[in-house]
């Protein structure tokens, strides 16, 4: 079974990122994980931000039905017993349930040691952990990316044109690490 990772809802937002993330997980590289809440919330902010609720919905409808493994159940009761920062208790306590080992969050300071460490949960950076990806599956981190630019037919797009949106996606790092890649 592939490594279990819970996400949290920003690194589900932005279309480029949750793409090449979702990629990677549908590569083998790891399992993805998240909570009716993260996937709740993820609608909210997509249709916040000026997308229709129904393509909000059909986005995750799609994700849940590509990963019908990622759903976490059962961590609601856990959410007043978690330390973090209150709007992220949901996911500190989807993490908790799953047993997952990390957790993935551009909200760093949301989720301190003191909160995480007694359930052995370390919290990432999404560049960190895409450049963890690439270090651990060179391979199978770029045939994802090149997977994910062939996709792209209206309009086409190429690695560097892809490369370039990830960085402005606030994963420089790993959008620079993937050119030496190449």
């Amino acid at each position: 079974m592939a490594f279990p990772v819970v996400l949290d809802t920003n690194v589900l937002f932005g279309a480029y990122l949750c793409d090449t993330v979702l990629r990677l997980a549908e590569a083998g590289t790891f399992r993805p994980l998240w909570s009716t809440d993260i996937l709740s919330e993820l609608e909210r902010n997509l249709v916040g931000r000026g997308v229709a609720a129904d393509r909000a919905a059909r986005r995750t409808q799609h994700m849940s039905r590509a990963f019908p493994d990622a759903m976490v159940t059962g961590y609601e009761p856990l959410i007043g017993s978690m330390t973090c920062d209150p709007k992220d208790r949901h996911v500190l306590a989807a993490a908790v349930r799953a047993n997952a080992e990390l957790l993935v969050t551009f909200n760093l300071s949301d989720f301190p040691a003191e909160a995480t460490s007694p359930y052995d949960i370390t919290v990432t950076h999404p560049d960190e952990f895409l450049l963890d990806q690439l270090d651990l599956y060179p391979g199978a981190t770029v045939r994802a990316l090149q997977d994910q630019i062939a996709a792209y037919s209206r309009p086409g797009m190429s690695i560097d044109g892809l490369l370039a949106h990830l960085a402005r996606a606030s994963v420089p790092r790993f959008a620079s690490e993937v050119r030496r890649h190449l």
